[in-house]
């Protein structure tokens, strides 16, 4: 394969990686950067640390000298383009934090060259891009932006999770600083992806990203709203949603749950309603809706007690199982869980709390809950699953087998109707 141009991407994590290889199997040669060292030392090995990304994949790459891991910033003085793919979490006042960004842009900044092309796909509020990263890159380059070198903002489109999903066959929207670094942005992402929808600025491709995930996020607060006022009036509202969507117009299903999770749609919303606040206006609808979310887990818990009560069992010094880690279904990635607020709530009530999850058999690092750090997850089998008093369906995994759960446990709650085709025993198992 012919080497057209090298380029680097910054953040090897669940938008970085599966990014890098797309390139690395579309002519163009990969330095892939992050400043976690266990991370590029499996790379360079060729092992995977994303479930739904193959080692095979990492290692026709490195064979084919197309990527190759780094922690050395100053390797981008060898690069065409860099691409930036850092978290942008909320910080303990649920407010933006993109020092992930400013600290990516300070380390980078020394090393660019004229002609570079830098382009931000972390998911953040309108400005970001033109304003903030723009103020680190010049003052620590030297160079101009538009002048010097080309700045231009991509919004990242990951579907963990979906087997069908490929980097290459989702449309991407590119906005630039000015229309040359718009266009040189096209011509980079061209070389990889399918389809190339251009925007008038990076304020607008920022935007975008914001308003794809507010829409989930608002939709999943009406339905998770709609749960609650129709268990209320004895509906069951996934038999509602289930005949709605067979209307062929004017309808998308969207599902309620125990809470939302990832790294988009609970943490998006709230960088919009921020960055509205300069400009003096409200966002009441979007807060609304990420308080009914955020009001879920415990909801959930409240579920919970009211099923074991009717066991004649207190909350407190029960034995309960959540099966499901990971935010959502067939997939490894704990980022945001409400799983988490469900271990932190049922163990503040007293009782004794384990999880199942075969995607993740033991909890890493997390920045919020490092209390749960090296919890393992419970083995699968009859003995182990029956001494739980009560087993709480947070994630939805395919590969989770709820014929033997059904056979096994006594009482369940489930948040997302897995066992709606299982026979169960009448009072067995509680919609939550």
């Amino acid at each position: 394969m012919e080497i057209i141009m090298k380029i680097a991407i910054v953040g090897l994590g669940y938008v970085g990686l599966p990014l890098s290889l797309q390139f690395a199997g579309s002519g163009v040669e990969v330095l892939g950067l992050d400043i976690d060292p266990v991370k590029v030392d499996s790379l360079n090995q060729g092992r995977s640390y994303i479930k739904h990304i193959q080692s095979k994949t990492i290692q026709t790459r490195l064979t084919a000298k197309t990527f190759s891991a780094s922690t050395d910033f100053k390797k981008i003085r060898t690069v065409e383009a860099v691409i930036i793919c850092v978290p942008t979490p909320l910080n303990k006042n649920r407010e933006p934090d993109i020092s992930y960004i400013i600290k990516t842009g300070d380390a980078i900044a020394p090393h660019l060259r004229k002609g570079v092309l830098v382009v931000l796909e972390s998911t953040t509020y309108p400005g970001t891009t033109d304003e903030d990263l723009r103020a680190v890159l010049e003052a620590g380059s030297g160079l101009r932006a538009g002048k010097h070198f080309h700045l231009a903002f991509s919004p990242e489109r990951e579907d963990p999770g979906n087997p069908d999903s490929r980097v290459a066959l989702i449309p991407k929207v590119v906005g630039g600083y000015t229309a040359a670094c718009r266009d040189k942005a096209i011509a980079l992402y061209s070389r990889a992806i399918e389809t190339i929808v251009p925007v008038s600025s990076c304020r607008a491709a920022e935007a975008t990203k914001l308003l794809e995930n507010i829409f989930r996020g608002v939709n999943i607060a009406l339905v998770n709203e709609l749960k609650v006022v129709y268990a209320a009036m004895g509906i069951d509202v996934w038999e509602v949603i289930e005949a709605a969507r067979t209307k062929p117009f004017g309808f998308m299903a969207f599902y309620p749950g125990p809470g939302l999770g990832g790294h988009c749609i609970p943490i998006d919303p709230f960088y919009l309603t921020w960055k509205a606040r300069e400009y003096g206006q409200s966002t009441r609808f979007i807060e609304l809706a990420g308080e009914v979310n955020t009001s879920m887990p415990e909801r959930v818990v409240h579920r919970v007690m009211e099923a074991l009560n009717a066991r004649k069992k207190a909350v407190n010094d029960s034995r309960v199982l959540i099966v499901g880690l990971a935010y959502k279904a067939d997939v490894d990635d704990m980022r945001e869980s409400p799983t988490f607020k469900l271990l932190d709530f049922l163990k503040a009530r007293g009782a004794q709390v384990a999880y199942y999850d075969p995607y993740v058999p033991v909890i890493g690092p997390t920045r919020e809950h490092a209390e749960w750090k090296g919890e393992k997850s419970v083995q699968w089998n009859r003995k182990t699953i029956a001494a739980f008093d009560l087993v709480l369906i947070s994630t939805a995994h395919k590969t989770v087998n709820y014929r033997e759960l059904a056979d096994w446990a006594d009482l369940i709650v489930d948040t997302r109707n897995a066992m709606a085709s299982i026979k169960t025993k009448p009072g067995q198992v509680w919609k939550a």
